[in-house]
């Protein structure tokens, strides 16, 4: 990128009316004149914060970040000026160029050099555009690799997603480990990543991948949400309240920023905020998904705007006819923040086709709570039943209470899926926070399938599984507390914890 250009020659035209936003501009360009870059940045943002709407400062501030390597913020303020603040500032369009061409990223990189140069062909920065668009077009076999690229990271953001939406985190953690080696600045699947293992029980390796991002990417808005709801499930009002009131001054331009933060506030039970960003984004015609018309139901029906409520909800169904019977109006039957994926059979069948073991378990478990366990057997999708070991065959038989052999009896399947309908008993229905005490105990189960348990007692096994996931979480939970709830002795809920950690590695509590 050429240094310096007729922005800064326009800043007559603002600066007399804030001389607040004056003071810090120009000692803004003083400092980028000196090349001192990071203080330039400090004083543009100030300019910027005392000035919003102004485009030359943005521009300004949005120059210092390409110099500094932060194009996905330097693209955020040159995307708002395109969009918002001037949409006839046709430079930010070669600027937009120049960053996602050093992102790699051609195709857009192409899109907005071409938008540049037909807007302005003889702009001040038509020659630096026409040598960029060679560059672009000279390598075209490479740029081609570089779209195909491209293609595979949209396609394992997908997977990972639908994996996530499923409730099948270790298998999202190994396609989002994947995207990180390849994209190591992608922060989305380091916020994905997070969400994984918090549901999983892992919460310090959540807020690990947390901290990390934010400490790369400050200000992230989505590792800010995932914090957000971290700190709701794990009930931790006071940290809550505090990110609450970040999130509550943030204003962002993009869409996908507005649905994050939007779905983020009905996740925790802000649905007057929800519903601003849900509605505001509904109203521009945003093509959202289920999801975006789920919580945009809910938001509206907590805030009294049943019309719309009712309209988003029959996008639902269309999308998803699986989540009739869990509008928001049936919440005293059904509470919204746990779906039960039990009560979906798609979730159902997904597990049972899992690589992992412990999620086909899993699976047979969830399939046992169904009276409809026929109708989904006979589901083109259900799984290969000649790919399962012969443990789970068993396993499965038991659930659809198909006559066995005695010589079949295991006395691990029988502890398997008594102490699971115990766990059931306390953790119903099966939400997304809930899913990772269940996982847990499944592993356990994985584990012990082929063996013959020297423990034996199934209330001292599920009191065990919630005390680890408890502690794991770092929820409050004494050995006495928990002992008691199962009708058992602390003595004998030690025993068992052991014998989990024992089977179980990585267990640290």
């Amino acid at each position: 990128m050429r240094k310096g250009s007729n922005i800064e020659d326009e800043k007559g035209k603002i600066l007399s009316f804030i001389p607040t936003g004056e003071y810090y501009f120009k000692k803004g360009l003083k400092a980028y004149r000196q090349r001192n870059l990071n203080k330039a940045k400090k004083y543009f943002s100030r300019a910027f914060e005392l000035e919003p709407l102004e485009p030359v400062i943005a521009c300004q501030l949005a120059i210092v970040e390409t110099e500094l390597g932060n194009y996905e913020e330097s693209n955020r303020l040159l995307i708002m000026i395109a969009n918002d603040l001037d949409p006839f500032m046709n430079e930010v369009h070669y600027f937009l160029a120049n960053n996602y061409a050093h992102m790699g990223m051609f195709q857009e990189a192409f899109k907005h050099v071409n938008e540049y140069l037909q807007k302005d062909p003889d702009g001040e920065f038509s020659e630096d555009a026409e040598d960029l668009l060679e560059v672009i077009q000279m390598d075209a076999e490479e740029a081609e690799d570089v779209l195909i690229v491209q293609d595979e990271l949209i396609s394992l953001q997908e997977e990972a997603r639908n994996l996530l939406e499923a409730g099948q985190f270790e298998a999202a953690i190994e396609v989002l480990n994947k995207i990180i080696d390849n994209y190591p600045e992608f922060w989305a699947a380091y916020n994905n990543l997070s969400l994984a293992y918090y549901y999983l029980g892992k919460t310090d390796k959540a807020f690990e991948v947390i901290d990390n991002v934010l400490e790369k990417s400050p200000g992230n808005l989505h590792a800010l949400c995932n914090t957000a709801v971290f700190m709701y499930y794990g009930r931790n009002e006071e940290e809550l309240q505090k990110i609450i009131a970040t999130l509550q001054k943030v204003r962002p331009i993009l869409m996908e920023h507005q649905y994050k933060l939007g779905t983020t506030f009905a996740l925790v039970g802000r649905y007057e905020e929800s519903y601003f960003w849900l509605k505001n984004l509904y109203k521009k015609g945003f093509d959202g998904d289920v999801n975006f018309y789920y919580w945009l139901s809910y938001a509206a029906h907590h805030t009294g705007h049943h019309k719309t409520a009712r309209a988003a909800w029959e996008q639902v169904l269309q999308m998803a006819p699986e989540k009739d019977g869990l509008e928001p109006w049936n919440e005293e039957d059904f509470h919204f923040h746990h779906q039960g994926i039990e009560n979906i059979p798609s979730s159902i069948i997904k597990r049972l086709n899992s690589e992992y073991i412990e999620e086909r378990l899993f699976g047979m478990f969830l399939l046992s709570l169904r009276e409809d366990k026929k109708a989904i057997t006979a589901d083109p999708s259900f799984c290969d039943i000649e790919n399962l070991t012969f443990q789970e065959k068993i396993y499965l038989a038991k659930v659809l209470d198909m006559e066995l052999k005695p010589m079949d009896a295991s006395p691990a399947i029988e502890i398997g899926h008594g102490t699971a309908q115990i766990l059931y008993e306390r953790f119903r229905p099966i939400g997304i926070e809930q899913i990772g005490v269940y996982l847990l105990w499944f592993s356990f189960f994985a584990s012990i399938l082929t063996k013959r348990p020297r423990l034996q007692k199934k209330e001292a096994y599920a009191a065990a599984i919630e005390y680890i996931w408890k502690k794991l979480r770092h929820q409050k939970a004494s050995q006495k507390e928990v002992a008691e709830i199962y009708h058992i002795s602390p003595a004998t809920l030690r025993r068992y914890i052991q014998a989990i950690k024992k089977e179980i590695s990585g267990i640290s509590i």
